[in-house]
């Protein structure tokens, strides 16, 4: 693979907190190596940045390996940028060529208000997990992976929907704002398995109520959530989600 170098014109949302007024401002990066990540990139720029005497750009950023779901930025119109299944951090610079123009802007939605720059405030999906995303279980030594059994095809859509690293890309993608497919993966993950039997109509109405609350929109089945969904996300795990509540819903009525 070729490398190059390039210079490039960055727009970066600047916003001091959730409470004033932001705006893109215009920065100039030269010299960027095509093998650089994108992160660093943004680190040769707030070096940059330092050195000149000015205020660094706030990002999220942690594991920079595509698991911990913080690098939540939306590049030039697309969550992550322009590669599929993959995540801000993973992003290469190869993505890009010589002279062109990078948008960059946090997460737009009411249920993440920005932080600082393009940090979001993404601890409506903790508060979703409360709700329900867990299990009872009782402590003590780790229980033999075979232990129990379980059907081979319910334990890979289980694992599928397990990958979400609850980075909020779907919700920053989707025209309504909905955390339907974040929301639906999680609850997928348990309900498929007999391990999450016992909660499983409270973890669906609860979830969901949880979700509605924190302001979340509705889902109309764009599939834009899965065409940016850096882990591959189902949609039909949003089906799975209507059903199970569904199902709690008319549990609880008959109780």
């Amino acid at each position: 693979m070729e490398h190059y170098h390039m210079n490039l014109t960055l727009k970066v949302w600047r916003q001091k907190n959730n409470q004033s007024k932001g705006s893109l401002e215009t920065y100039q990066v030269k010299n960027i190596s095509s093998e650089m990540s994108f992160l660093e990139m943004f680190d040769v720029l707030n070096e940059q940045l330092i050195v000149e005497g000015k205020d660094p750009i706030a990002f999220d950023h942690d594991c920079r390996e595509g698991i911990c779901g913080m690098c939540s930025m939306y590049i030039n119109g697309q969550a992550h940028g322009p590669w599929q299944q993959n995540t801000t951090c993973q992003l290469h610079m190869r993505a890009f060529k010589d002279g062109d123009t990078i948008v960059v802007e946090p997460w737009r939605s009411k249920a993440f208000p920005v932080v600082k720059d393009l940090v979001v405030d993404r601890s409506a999906f903790d508060r979703i997990i409360q709700a329900g995303g867990y299990i009872s279980v009782n402590t003590g030594n780790a229980v033999d992976a075979n232990a129990i059994p379980i059907d081979k095809k319910d334990a890979d859509h289980a694992f599928m929907a397990a990958a979400c690293i609850g980075c909020g890309a779907c919700v920053a993608t989707c025209k309504n704002g909905s955390a339907m497919l974040f929301v639906g993966a999680k609850v997928s993950q348990l309900a498929l398995l007999p391990q999450g039997a016992p909660e499983r109509e409270s973890r669906a109405l609860n979830m969901v109520a949880q979700m509605d609350k924190e302001g979340f929109g509705n889902c109309t089945n764009t599939y834009a959530c899965e065409a940016e969904c850096p882990k591959g996300i189902s949609v039909s795990n949003i089906a799975r989600l209507n059903s199970e509540y569904l199902k709690a819903g008319l549990g609880t009525e008959e109780k």
